[in-house]
């Protein structure tokens, strides 16, 4: 019984092992087919993509290729090679008729048309000098309508091998219009091709233009930067900084532009400026202080004492004259009535100085001491040698040193000029 239950037991783990192993084997083959299916899936989406991306890219090429600059160059090529092909024969038929020796100067002729031509198109790409172009451009006529001229000749000739004298002046007209017409087209399509590239640089046009400006106000300083430049080595000078060091040389300024009249003309301005803005002084009343004490004259009486006899003098002898003081009140002594005569008053001098009420004359002040440019350089430097530079303005030397305006602003442009040369010599 041992032996049969082994058997079935072994049989039981080899189907359970055969049956592992077939479950092993589907789930092998199921992963290999949803690989595969991910695979096939992956390579249509990328087939599909790519399609998209060159169907874009054909339609990118194509809208690039129909945009009016591309039809319009290669319209005009496409004329320009009609052209060719129109008159060249004509113009062979007409030389080998005379000899064929002659087949030469068709394709020479007709070649110096096209290479004056291409000639135009370098010139214009080059910025050469327009007498340049106009000179190819005469050559270029010059060919084409000696060109044209022979093939208006060879047309009009046809007038007796079976053409009509109306038709073989239209096939010489037409012969010598399409001689000319390749040229012609070539030449506007260059011109438009320039002034194309001409409106879409504005920006060196615009310093085109200001370097023929800078040269035309400023031929001196231009010169001493040419100067400098010639002098240093290649790449060694830029022409900013040439120019910068050429206006210093030459006008004694480090801002481009400022020149010594400019700086006078500012100082001078400035000067108007503030006398404009300085409110006009009011003239001050003085104090009169206290009234001072005024002397009366004598007073003289009506009755006359001329002419008149000792007893009437004795009568009319009154009592003797009494000082009245206009500015008191107070009663006189005598009762006796005396008619006194107005009496112009002067008032005493005050010991009190008057002040001034209004602006002192130049005359009537005390001249101030003068310093020389040199001494309130040095007491600027002095008072200025722990400043920075961004500190150095007109104002704070003025009030540093008491000087005016004018002389600060010349001492402050000669200290900054100092400063900036001590900076440059130390780095």
């Amino acid at each position: 019984m041992s032996d049969v239950a082994t058997w079935r037991e072994q049989r039981r783990l080899d189907a359970a092992a055969a049956e592992e192993r077939r479950a092993a084997r589907q789930r092998a083959e199921d992963e290999r087919a949803a690989r595969l299916r991910d695979q096939a899936r992956t390579d249509r989406d990328a087939d599909r993509a790519a399609r998209l991306r060159r169907r874009a890219e054909r339609a990118g090429r194509r809208a690039a290729a129909l945009t009016p600059e591309h039809v319009y160059r290669r319209g005009t090529l496409a004329l320009v090679v009609a052209s060719g092909l129109a008159s060249l024969p004509a113009q062979v038929l007409h030389f080998v008729g005379v000899s064929p020796l002659l087949l030469p100067l068709p394709l020479a002729l007709e070649g110096a048309a096209w290479v004056m031509a291409a000639g135009v198109a370098y010139a214009d790409q080059r910025e050469l000098a327009g007498w340049v172009r106009w000179l190819l451009r005469g050559l270029v006529v010059a060919c084409a309508g000696f060109a044209a001229w022979v093939n208006y000749g060879y047309g009009t000739g046809l007038a007796g091998h079976g053409l009509s004298a109306a038709d073989a002046a239209t096939v010489g007209a037409g012969l010598a219009a399409v001689t000319l017409l390749g040229p012609a087209v070539f030449e506007i399509r260059q011109w438009v091709s320039t002034l194309s590239v001409a409106a879409g640089d504005q920006e060196a046009r615009r310093e085109r233009w200001h370097a023929r400006r800078r040269r035309w106000h400023h031929r001196e300083v231009c010169k001493v930067a040419d100067r400098l430049l010639s002098a240093a080595p290649i790449d060694h000078l830029t022409p900013d900084d040439a120019w910068d060091r050429a206006w210093s040389i030459v006008h004694g300024a480090d801002a481009p532009g400022m020149t010594p009249d400019l700086h006078r003309q500012a100082v001078q301005s400035a000067d108007r400026m503030r006398q404009a803005q300085t409110p006009a002084p009011t003239a001050e009343v003085p104090d009169p202080g206290p009234a001072p004490a005024l002397e009366a004259k004598p007073q003289k009486t009506t009755s006359s004492t001329v002419k008149r006899s000792t007893g009437e003098l004795e009568q009319s002898t009154g009592p003797a004259p009494v000082s009245v003081d206009v500015g008191s009140t107070a009663p006189a002594p005598d009762p006796t009535p005396v008619v006194v005569r107005p009496v112009a008053v002067v008032a005493a001098a005050s010991a009190r100085p008057r002040r001034a009420t209004g602006r002192v004359p130049q005359s009537a002040r005390s001249a101030p001491p003068k310093r020389t440019a040199e001494q309130l350089l040095i007491e600027a430097r002095a008072a200025t040698e722990g400043w920075p530079i961004e500190e150095l303005t007109a104002e704070a030397i003025r009030r540093a040193v008491h000087c005016a305006p004018a002389k600060a602003r010349v001492l402050r442009e000669t200290l900054q000029a100092e400063r900036a040369a001590s900076e440059r010599a130390v780095s």
